[in-house]
């Protein structure tokens, strides 16, 4: 009882005293701290065939829902005319669109980003429904089979090959179950004959 009123003691007071091994640490309900501005936002790049929501808070007029990015990256945007937004994050689409608002339409514009839908990933070879579908944050090769109707009775797990949306050589990647898969992607399941 006395030494966990010390501890309290100390903690309420901003004291640092060490506690006796037996006793549990004390849950004082810290959160983790993000250690830098890159890992709050995520690192998702926009590109062509990408679906978004705008919000702009009370300015009904200037938020946007289901804007398809162009093939050139794209979006045309009242005010600020035709964006440029391929390869930008969210947070950064955000910051574009706060700042062209600031000053010249509005005081403090508070925007909001969102992407709707992603563009696909596209898988072909020994699944049952070759073909692209949406993308989804997580997604494996081993959930893309899935969402292409499953692997046929034939398809190999050794010859599985991904070509890369952002890879400008176009070089098929040998990949397995577990590699993770990005919007844009090309899977190719060979078929084993053994």
């Amino acid at each position: 009882m006395k030494l966990s009123f010390l501890i309290l003691l100390s903690l309420a007071s901003g004291l640092c005293f060490a506690q006796a091994p037996s006793m549990p640490a004390p849950d004082v309900g810290l959160k983790p701290q993000v250690t830098s501005a890159s890992q709050a936002y995520s690192s998702y790049q926009l590109g062509a065939g990408d679906i978004i929501n705008i919000y702009v808070f009370g300015e009904d007029d200037l938020s946007k829902e289901k804007i398809k990015l162009t093939d050139a990256g794209t979006l045309s945007y009242p005010v600020l005319g035709e964006l440029r937004v391929l390869g930008l994050t969210v947070g950064d689409l955000e910051r574009m669109i706060t700042d062209g608002l600031r000053g010249r339409y509005l005081v403090n514009p508070r925007v909001s980003v969102q992407v709707a839908e992603y563009r696909p990933f596209y898988i072909n070879g020994m699944v049952e429904k070759p073909g692209g579908y949406p993308y989804q944050p997580g997604l494996t090769v081993r959930k893309a089979g899935s969402i292409a109707g499953g692997f046929r009775e034939r398809a190999s797990s050794s010859k599985m090959y991904v070509i890369r949306e952002n890879d400008p050589t176009n070089k098929a990647e040998k990949v397995t179950m577990n590699t993770l898969i990005n919007p844009g992607d090309i899977i190719t399941v060979e078929e084993s004959f053994f």
